[in-house]
């Protein structure tokens, strides 16, 4: 059978309908090139780009910007952030807590039967850090952060967390246990290969689109004058005059006006809840929306004749309808309150709603000696900052003051600081003498003339004119006159200043300008591709932590070159090096 099968096989063609050529072509005689062209084999594609997340989660890079009671979170590149996560109670709740829908939730009942500890309890829950470290505990920092994260990329970012790059920006003077512990929980919990350190000054004179500028932060806990020039943070001053403070006294004065049957609880002392008779979120929320701050007592007025005394117009005084009307009364605001004892409404007067932000940040009622350095008075300080700069530093920056923070909000409150820094400026100067000496030296008129007569004196003592030394040159029977001949055009420098901005700049006068925010300007140096100020690796943080980054004093000076935005990024020295820094925070 095998046989006659093979040899049939051999003897007999192939039926065209078993053949392999004619199956995988029609069948042409004499035809090798065919008239329709066969297709190419398309290439598989690759691995790396069969998941399109895969790809974009190495070419996201996430800006976060911590605050003492905010998280903001967006990507690079864009104008604002996605999101915005508060420090609040209820993140400090376990699973299966449902006192949110609770009824007591929506009075602020909550509150009362809260647990006493310390001093700051009122507000301890409601931020993220506090700068005195000695009663923090930084492991519970690290949790409010993993947990404000999370919630972010999911609610707002709707990404998963998939490792991806991140660039925090933080402030200046956060200390350096804190920022051990916040980059603790970023690495080992979400495990990014890299995370780039901004500073909050830079990022904010960034976005305002200048170099330099004087940053007057209105903060939770404290208000901070930084001055930037060029990109640098040249000096630094602080006052403990900030958010916090400004809820305390409105929380005062709301108590002021309450009734005597709210202020006692049932079972409790003012001891134990530390004279506290209403809750946090409602304090807060009356700052916020309805505390406003009086405008600068030396505003411009009417200006007054010189002529001499005014013209007074006749008018029958009988007549009741031209009579001086009564100084109108001061108008009065009702506002409800939920989280006392019980529900109630107290009035008050509307200029008293102005009290808080005068006692929180002004206190103009005590003289300049009564103030510690640490408590200055908000203009005092922006004063002080300026007076303690140079003199080309300080040009630029009084023409650039930036403020921002959170109080920054308050009605009026920008330009009532404004208004009595210039006041200081154009009364004291720039010196930085005061006292009753110092003015009667400046209103000496001894001295004055003296300096005028020394400077009337036509040039220093031995320096006489050339026409008088004969300094000229005559050559050839014509008088050369160096000093006075004009320069001859130089091609090269013509060509430099065609693409130089020849607009002056402002500088040597007050002027405030506006900002886009931290993250705005984080966001704009990430975009441009311009390296960060310290950029720390995952690997080398956990094998060595804050230990391992470089001292000030090993840096490389030479390739350490000065911050700036131009191709180099906003600091050369950074990139190409194996050795890497906390930069400002890692002298702190």
């Amino acid at each position: 059978m095998s046989g006659l099968g093979s040899g049939a096989g051999a003897g007999t063609t192939p039926l065209p309908h078993r053949s392999v050529s004619n199956i995988r072509s029609p069948h042409t005689s004499g035809n090798t090139n065919p008239s329709t062209p066969s297709s190419s084999s398309r290439p598989v594609p690759s691995s790396t780009f069969a998941s399109p997340s895969s790809l974009r989660a190495e070419e996201d890079l996430l800006i976060l910007e911590l605050g003492s009671r905010k998280l903001q979170i967006g990507f690079a590149g864009d104008a604002c952030p996605r999101g915005t996560v508060w420090f609040t109670p209820s993140q400090l709740r376990r699973v299966g807590d449902f006192r949110d829908w609770s009824s007591e939730s929506k009075t602020n009942v909550d509150w009362k039967t809260r647990k006493v500890t310390g001093e700051k309890w009122w507000t301890r829950d409601h931020e993220l850090w506090e700068y005195d470290v000695r009663e923090v505990d930084l492991g519970l920092i690290g949790d409010k952060v993993e947990k404000a994260l999370r919630e972010a990329l999911t609610k707002y970012m709707l990404i998963d967390s998939r490792p991806r790059r991140m660039a925090c920006v933080l402030p200046s003077g956060l200390p350096l246990p804190m920022l051990s512990a916040v980059l603790d929980s970023l690495f080992t919990r979400f495990q990014p290969p890299t995370i780039s350190l901004l500073s909050s000054p830079v990022a904010l004179t960034v976005g305002a689109g200048v170099r330099s500028s004087l940053i007057v932060d209105l903060g939770w806990r404290e208000t901070v004058v930084t001055s930037v020039y060029e990109f640098r943070e040249v000096n630094t001053n602080r006052s403990v005059r900030g958010g916090r403070w400004l809820v305390e006294q409105t929380h005062k004065l709301l108590a002021k006006h309450l009734p005597e049957n709210q202020k006692k609880k049932e079972g409790t002392t003012t001891q134990d809840t530390g004279d506290y008779y209403l809750s946090f979120e409602e304090c807060n929320d009356i700052a916020t929306r309805m505390v406003w701050c009086k405008a600068h007592l030396s505003s411009p007025k009417a200006p007054k004749s010189k002529a001499g005394l005014p013209t007074l117009h006749e008018q029958d005084e009988s007549d009741p309808s031209e009579a001086e009307s009564p100084i109108e009364p001061s108008k009065m605001v009702k506002i409800p309150l939920q989280s006392c004892r019980s529900p109630t409404t107290i009035e008050l007067p509307w200029e008293a709603l102005a009290e808080p932000s005068e006692n929180t940040f002004f206190d103009s009622q005590y003289s300049e000696s009564s103030f510690d350095d640490h408590e200055l008075p908000l203009p005092l300080l922006v004063y002080r900052s300026l007076l303690q700069l140079p003199l080309d530093v300080r040009a630029l920056c009084m023409s650039r003051i930036i403020f921002t923070g959170g109080c920054a909000n308050v009605l009026g409150l920008r330009g009532r600081i404004f208004g009595e820094v210039s006041k200081l400026v154009e009364e004291r100067g720039w010196d930085g003498v005061i006292g009753k000496g110092a003015d009667q030296m400046r209103a000496n008129p001894k001295l004055k003339g003296k300096k005028g007569s020394r400077a009337a004196v036509g040039g220093p003592t031995g320096v006489a004119s050339l026409s008088d030394a004969g300094g000229g040159q005559e050559q050839d029977g014509v008088w050369h006159d160096a000093a006075n001949t004009a320069h001859d055009a130089c091609p090269v420098e013509e060509q430099l200043a065609r693409g130089q901005d020849k607009t002056p700049r402002v500088q040597g006068k007050m002027r405030a300008i506006e900002s886009l925010g931290a993250w705005s300007g984080a966001s704009l140096i990430a975009h441009l591709k311009a390296a960060p100020v310290s950029t720390i690796e995952r690997e080398a943080w956990l094998q060595y932590g804050a230990a391992g980054a470089s001292k000030p004093s090993e840096v490389d000076q030479k390739s350490a070159a000065r911050q700036s935005l131009g191709a180099g990024g906003l600091m050369r020295g950074a990139a190409g090096n194996n050795s890497w820094t906390l930069g400002v925070w890692g002298v702190n």
